[in-house]
């Protein structure tokens, strides 16, 4: 049985040695549909989307680092888009479920071509094995038009949780037309991207990822929170950059001392910051605590904006459960994860 979140193009896996080209027949011919395929209202249509072009890419997650490398190598026999009969494609990636443009990657533009080369790399980081579980991967390829809106011309979509870790994969596959996002909206289909910008069901909108380090020191007592970097955060002004800094909280009853901020990095959607903050804390007491950590965009003269943020502790879930659990268990032990930032604000106001 095929699961639902599982129904991407049919992808051919190819030897990178290989041209593209030898893989074109074969992959003409989609899979029988599955029930779940016959059920979606944008079925795949093996004759629309071999006219959309193929698409050749390579994709690597590399476990230690937490990165996904995603090379895009060529798209061939596009679909011409411009008068000249030619087009000028670019390739944009996006992690599903997500937010729409914090996770949004995209290749240059190669102009006038319907065979376009990028051998670009375009890497997320922050990317944990749970990601990999859950996430899919949409590259798209659509058309730069200077005097109006960007044309898509196709997609394919490959779910993580079907790479293995630290292995390379290429992938030469048939564009298709867009999938919606949910099947309510398959009827709205012909209105096109705009069926991408919807967020899954109640879900909290991801805002980036941050990189934290904890470790419990049993000689002073005192729990050191790292705060390394960022990576993919949502742009909050308007030249497409925000000017980020971080404010960790632990809570309750630490008194004044309890809240501490970075400095600011300034027109940056990924900042390092390496710093480090330190509180006296017995480590019976560490299990009753919780670490609010938030990342705002400094606004001067104005109210700074909330970018996301995300709370470590015992009554937290998932990978900032487990971070928290793992300091209070290997004490004098540095222990680094990467954390989602979520858009819903349970972190006080900005002061």
């Amino acid at each position: 049985m095929s699961r639902p979140e599982a129904r991407a193009p049919p992808a051919i896996q190819t030897d990178a040695r290989l041209p593209a080209a030898n893989s074109v027949p074969a992959s003409r011919q989609p899979p029988p549909p599955t029930a779940e395929d016959e059920e979606d209202a944008n079925s795949y249509d093996s004759d629309d989307a071999t006219t959309l072009g193929m698409l050749e890419f390579s994709l690597l997650y590399e476990e230690e680092k937490n990165e996904l490398r995603c090379n895009i190598i060529k798209a061939k026999g596009l679909k011409p888009m411009d008068s000249n009969g030619l087009a000028d494609p670019y390739v944009k990636l996006h992690l599903l479920p997500g937010a729409s443009k914090s996770n949004k990657l995209r290749t240059k533009t190669i102009r006038t071509t319907l065979n376009p080369v990028w051998n670009e790399t375009l890497v997320y980081h922050g990317i944990t094995n749970e990601d990999m579980q859950k996430k899919t991967l949409r590259l798209s390829v659509s058309d730069e038009d200077k005097f109006g809106h960007n044309e898509f011309i196709g997609e394919t979509r490959v779910v993580l949780k079907k790479l293995k870790l630290n292995q390379k994969k290429t992938f030469n596959v048939c564009l298709e037309r867009a999938i919606p996002v949910r099947r309510t909206a398959g009827a709205g289909a012909s209105r096109g991207m705009a069926l991408y910008e919807e967020e899954d069901d109640g879900e909290a909108e991801e805002r980036g990822r941050i990189l934290i380090s904890l470790t419990y020191n049993s000689q002073q007592s005192r729990l050191i929170v790292g705060v390394v970097r960022c990576a993919h955060l949502a742009a909050m002004d308007s030249n497409g950059y925000s000017d980020p800094f971080v404010k960790i909280y632990l809570k309750p009853d630490m008194g004044k001392k309890a809240k501490n901020k970075t400095q600011i990095k300034k027109k940056t959607l990924n900042p390092e910051f390496n710093e480090e903050f330190s509180y006296e804390v017995k480590h019976a007491e560490l299990a009753k605590k919780t670490l609010d950590v938030s990342v705002w965009d400094y606004d001067m003269g104005k109210s700074n904006d909330f970018i996301g943020g995300c709370q470590l502790g015992i009554t937290a879930k998932g990978e900032c459960l487990k971070h928290w659990y793992e300091c209070l268990k290997n004490k004098d032990k540095k222990i680094e994860r990467w954390h989602v930032l979520l858009n819903q604000n349970n972190i006080e106001a900005d002061d």
